[in-house]
């Protein structure tokens, strides 16, 4: 999944949290999880590049 799909994804599951009440526990914390990985690999992703671009 690339950066801007992981975002675009990150972004509708804090959508459907921000609307709780609609979601059973068990769904918001699978959704929870799915937006905490996806934003951890955008923030590596992010820390990489910063990276790449300090060591040149």
């Amino acid at each position: 999944m690339t950066y801007d799909e992981s975002i675009a994804r990150a972004e509708a599951i804090i959508a459907q949290l921000e609307n709780a009440e609609a979601l059973s526990m068990e769904e918001y914390k699978r959704l929870s999880s799915e937006a905490t990985k996806l934003l951890r690999s955008c923030k590596e992703e992010i820390e990489s590049l910063a990276k790449d671009l300090t060591s040149e």
